[in-house]
C-alpha cells in the first residue's frame, strides 16, 4: 500500500490527533451564567467541574486517544448518516477535546476542538436525496464554484458547532444530576409490569 498505513484510515491514531487529518476545526461559545441557570439548570462551576473530572481526567485515565469529550461521537454519527459522509470515518473524525472554563465575569466558556474531521460535499452518500437534501439545506451541497473546498469546510464548521452543542447539553445534564430524569421523561418506555 502506498501510504503503508501511516494515513491511520479509519482508525483511531496519535498522528491523526496531532497531524490532523480532513478539516481541523475549533469552535467556541460564551454562554452568560445567567442562560446556564435559567435554560441549562445548572451553574457555571458545576459544569466545569464535571467537565474537569469526566471529560479531561476520566479520559486520560482511561488512556482516551483523541477522546476528551463527553460524547462527539454521537453528533459526528448523526451528521454523518444525515449528509451521506462515510460512516466509518466516524472513529477519526470524532477526535475532540472539549474545554470549560469559567469567565472573570462568571460566564460559561466553552470550546472543541476537532482535529481531524473527514467530511466531503461532492461524491458518495452525498448524492442520495434525502442526504442531498439536507446539504442543501445547510447551504453545503456540492462543490463551491468560486472556491473549491469552502463546502466541505462550512460542513466541518456546522459539524463541531452542532458536537459543542451537545457537549453542553449533556455536561449540563451529568451536572445537575438529571440525565437519568431526562431519559425516563423523554427517552424512555415506562417499565413493563
Amino acid at each position: 500500500a502506498l501510504s503503508g498505513n501511516m494515513c491511520t484510515d479509519k482508525k483511531a491514531a496519535a498522528t491523526n490527533w496531532l497531524e490532523g487529518r480532513g478539516k481541523s476545526v475549533v469552535v467556541e461559545a460564551t454562554i452568560p451564567k445567567a442562560v446556564v441557570e435559567s435554560t441549562l439548570k445548572t451553574t457555571v462551576a458545576a459544569m466545569v467541574h464535571t467537565n474537569l473530572h469526566k471529560n479531561l481526567i476520566g479520559s486520560a485515565m482511561a488512556g482516551a486517544l483523541g477522546g476528551f469529550n463527553a460524547h462527539a461521537s454521537n453528533i459526528v454519527t448523526a451528521v454523518f448518516l444525515a449528509t451521506g459522509q462515510d460512516p466509518a470515518q466516524n472513529v477519526e473524525s470524532s477526535n475532540c477535546i472539549t474545554l470549560l472554563e469559567e469567565t472573570p465575569e462568571g460566564d460559561l466558556w466553552m470550546s472543541c476542538t476537532m482535529p481531524s474531521l473527514e467530511v466531503g460535499t461532492v461524491g458518495g452518500g452525498t448524492s442520495l436525496e434525502a442526504q442531498s437534501a439536507c446539504l442543501e439545506m445547510m447551504g453545503v451541497k456540492g462543490g463551491n464554484a468560486q472556491n473549491p473546498g469552502d463546502n466541505a469546510k462550512q460542513l466541518a464548521q456546522i459539524i463541531a458547532s452542532a458536537v459543542l452543542a451537545g457537549e453542553m447539553s449533556l455536561l449540563a445534564a451529568l451536572a445537575a444530576n438529571t440525565l437519568v430524569q431526562a431519559h425516563m421523561t423523554h427517552n424512555r418506555k415506562p417499565a413493563s409490569k
